[in-house]
């Protein structure tokens, strides 16, 4: 900085003692042109420095996340009641929105009168297979019943003691016990596998019935809708009386969170050459003229929209662009108690490097006259 402020005052006091103390030199236009020409590039050196060790960017704004408000229900629902008064800080857990309930509240009811009904039906398969095991025991016993009489029906016939006909009834009957023994026996198999439908030895009928009641209290949740952070919602569209649910595509609302708010100041790439997370920043909001914020670099964003390529079936097309992709740079900023700190909000933002620090009170000074100029800017009343 002394080197450049020595060479610039060196320049000035030769053109003055060459033209103006020993007039060795008549100073005319052409003169004055050259000593303009060579003075101006003696001045790039300001130019230079300031840009690449302190950047400075207008291009600047606060950045507060936002998350969408979208209702979560399975049909067109009836918004009954607002419970939020915008631009109003509210906290976490809040209650923002109350939609109509009656029918979820319905549908809960239903889930849990067929859960009641699900735990009845796996005391009844426990009975069924009671049931199935004793009436194979019964076609067992009657098998036996009919294998008995069928013996002593073809010990009598061929004595003369009994007619053919009964023997063949017998016949008849043993073979009609044994399918009947099978089929008891299918049901016993039908009946134990019913019982054993168990997950972690719980029937999956019960389970089914209790995923559905709580899929049914899950929406009943949903009727009202609370605040996922502490924050605000700015501008408020929803009334009483508007019909929301799945056939509803956008949100109903922005929420505007109060944590962790940013500004993004966008710079020429040139003169992110040395800028590093961490290095300290001045900020002056427009919304505080006079005054000067601190903060720091947190990151910086080495991304453009020119950078990417979405997926297509077209080749890409190069043209020279207007102007060449501004880079964004990330910066935390120490908002003193009792101040606004404004989504949106504009301010000019200066970066300290650490490097060229003799110019560094240059650019202090170019901010502060830009704080001090929002007193005035823009002339009008």
């Amino acid at each position: 900085m002394f080197v450049a402020l020595g060479i610039t005052l060196f320049y000035i006091i030769f053109v003055w003692f060459i033209f103006f103390k020993m007039e060795w030199l008549k100073f005319n236009i052409m003169w004055g042109i050259v000593s303009f020409w060579v003075g101006a590039h003696l001045l790039l050196i300001f130019l230079v420095a300031l840009r690449f060790f302190q950047p400075f960017s207008v291009d600047s704004h606060v950045v507060r996340s936002t998350i969408q408000i979208v209702p979560r229900l399975t049909q067109p629902t009836i918004l009954s009641e607002v419970l939020v008064e915008p631009n109003t800080w509210v906290t976490k857990g809040d209650p923002l929105y109350k939609f109509d309930d009656t029918v979820f509240s319905l549908a809960v009811d239903k889930a849990n009168a067929q859960l009641v009904a699900a735990q009845q039906n796996a005391k009844i398969l426990e009975q069924d297979v009671i049931a199935a095991s004793e009436a194979v025991e019964r076609a067992n016993a009657q098998l036996a019943y009919a294998q008995t009489e069928q013996a002593r029906y073809e010990n009598l016939v061929p004595a003369g003691g009994a007619r053919q006909d009964e023997l063949d009834r017998w016949n008849e009957q043993v073979a009609e016990d044994q399918a009947k023994i099978k089929e008891a026996q299918a049901n016993l198999e039908k009946a134990n596998l019913a019982l054993d439908s168990q997950i972690d030895g719980v029937n999956t009928g019960i389970l089914e019935a209790e995923a559905q009641l709580a899929e049914a209290e899950y929406f009943l949740e949903n009727t009202t809708i609370y605040a996922p952070e502490n924050g605000m919602i700015v501008s408020q569209q929803a009334r009483p009386g508007m019909v929301v649910g799945e056939i509803r595509l956008g949100a109903i609302a922005s929420f505007v969170t109060e944590e962790d708010p940013y500004i993004l100041a966008t710079f020429r790439q040139q003169n992110l050459k040395f800028v590093e997370v961490g290095q300290p920043v001045e900020v002056a909001l427009d919304l505080y003229p006079g005054e000067i914020l601190t903060g720091k670099v947190e990151a910086v964003w080495w991304a453009t929209r020119q950078g990417q390529y979405l997926p297509s079936g077209r080749l890409p097309g190069f043209e020279l662009p207007k102007l060449p992709g501004r880079i964004a740079v990330q910066i935390s900023v120490d908002v003193p108690e009792g101040h606004t700190f404004p989504a949106g909000g504009h301010a000019a933002v200066a970066i300290y490097t650490g490097m060229g620090k003799s110019f560094e009170f240059l650019r202090r000074i170019n901010i502060r006259l830009y704080s001090f100029a929002n007193f005035i800017r823009p002339l009008d009343i």
